[in-house]
């Protein structure tokens, strides 16, 4: 088992209100890990936190470390950290650019200029994303024109553009209908061959298709980390086979 990047004695709060207690989780390099649990229970609280998303709260207080690469993260460089840790959110959120500008958005503002290269980035990240066919005819047409499953993946390829080692996913599909969903879960298995993916979902059944592993959470807490086959057919505790039933959540 190799850590891309783990948790140890995590806890966060905003203000008074504690929303992590004591958190250790590993995320396995090259796997995808789906958090599962009910809503409120510290699962886009936990993701946030491995990129120091959180921290653009002014209430937050964390203590606790992330180690990636065996350095403490909450002592890192948060501009630097998010080149290397990258984040999709629940509603695609293409800026007012063209498709091109968008993709090239992220290595110009780490320094890349050169034309042939952000011609090249452009085009892998888009392949990679599985959208180079669809939109290779149109890349100075607005990002705002595409549908929201091609924006999404969109945002997805902006992501890999600056080269990123983890991919954070918040419910990415959750705005989407089901061929476009569908398709994002097909290019989640995908990226594996060259990321960590770290999803959280509100849907078991994608948990179950997308996933090699999954934690599931409760109040702040991590009750259970498992192969997902494991989790959704022999859990260990009580609390996550009632979950996962439906008898609470």
């Amino acid at each position: 088992m190799t850590p891309a990047i783990q948790a140890n004695h995590l806890n966060l709060f905003y203000g008074t209100k504690q929303a992590l207690f004591d958190v250790d989780i590993l995320f396995e390099e090259k796997k995808i890990t789906a958090l599962v649990g009910p809503s409120g229970c510290g699962k886009s609280t936990l993701l946030r936190c491995l990129n120091r998303m959180n921290e653009l709260i002014p209430t937050c207080k964390i203590s606790g470390e992330i180690l990636f690469r065996s350095e403490n993260i909450l002592k890192a460089d948060p501009v630097e950290l998010r080149k290397q840790i990258g984040m999709v959110f629940q509603q695609p959120n293409p800026f007012p650019k063209s498709i091109y500008d968008n993709i090239a958005y992220g290595p110009r503002a780490h320094g890349e200029h050169d034309t042939g290269k952000l011609d090249t980035i452009v085009e892998n990240s888009l392949k990679s994303a599985a959208l180079w066919d669809e939109v290779k005819d149109r890349l100075h047409d607005s990002a705002l024109g595409l549908s929201g499953g091609q924006q999404q993946r969109l945002c997805i390829a902006r992501t890999l553009a600056v080269s990123p080692e983890i991919i954070l996913m918040d419910e990415p599909c959750s705005a989407l209908d089901p061929i476009a969903t569908s398709k994002i879960e097909t290019l989640i298995t995908d990226l594996k061959q060259k990321y960590t993916v770290i999803i959280v979902t509100h849907n078991m059944p994608q948990a179950t298709r997308v996933s090699d592993m999954t934690g599931f959470m409760y109040l702040g807490k991590v009750i259970e980390m498992d192969e997902t086959q494991t989790i959704f057919v022999n859990p260990a505790e009580k609390l996550t086979q009632h979950y996962i039933t439906g008898k609470f959540g």
